[in-house]
């Protein structure tokens, strides 16, 4: 993915305040922790898609594939705390999916179900992987630049694997008009998002 280029690509409406590289290089153990769990919400949300869509083999596959890399990730960045002789620290809460996940459909029928759930996971993966782009960029750290790099390219996988599933199964629902829903709501949230240092906060 070419600088400047993942915006338009992804989607996103607005981008990751530029102050928040500044705030992550404080700390950076804490920054590769809450990547960490991430990685372990993302294999657990893979999960659950297999558990609550078993009856579509092909998404099945994908997830069980995803769910793997995911854990490989979050091995990864294991790897990446203790070569810096820092300590995993304990998981905590994502916001940022927490308020996003509000924004899904509560009932409706299955597709519409489906539909929500695959967006809701790309917006996730879209959203990484532009904060991906980012560490990959501008860290001072030449090391973790290389790490992001290359994490940066799975995320995007994933975010076109799950948009890919949403408009293969929309039925009568307008995914494309749903996705832009998204979109507008995923960019009110990114005022108050983009300070913390955390992959998503």
């Amino acid at each position: 993915m070419e600088k400047g280029k993942n915006k338009v690509m992804l989607g996103l409406k607005l981008p990751t305040d530029p102050r928040w590289i500044n705030v992550v290089e404080k700390d950076i153990q804490e920054i590769l922790t809450d990547h960490a769990w991430c990685e372990q919400k993302a294999a657990s949300n893979a999960i659950s898609c297999i558990v609550k869509f078993h009856d579509y083999p092909d998404v099945v596959d994908e997830m069980q594939r995803i769910c793997d890399e995911e854990m490989e990730h979050f091995a990864a960045v294991r790897i990446e705390l203790q070569r810096r002789n820092l300590n995993l620290g304990p998981e905590r809460r994502d916001d940022y999916v927490h308020d996003l996940m509000g924004f899904i459909f509560k009932g409706g029928g299955r597709e519409q179900q489906f539909v929500d759930r695959m967006l809701f996971s790309a917006m996730i993966e879209a959203r990484s992987c532009e904060r991906f782009r980012i560490l990959s960029e501008e860290v001072s750290d030449e090391g973790l630049r290389s790490f992001y790099r290359e994490l940066m390219e799975s995320e995007a996988d994933h975010y076109t694997t799950f948009l890919g599933f949403a408009r293969k199964y929309a039925g009568k629902i307008d995914v494309e008009n749903r996705w832009k829903e998204f979109l507008e709501f995923e960019a009110t949230l990114m005022d108050k998002y983009g300070k913390k240092q955390t992959m998503h906060g």
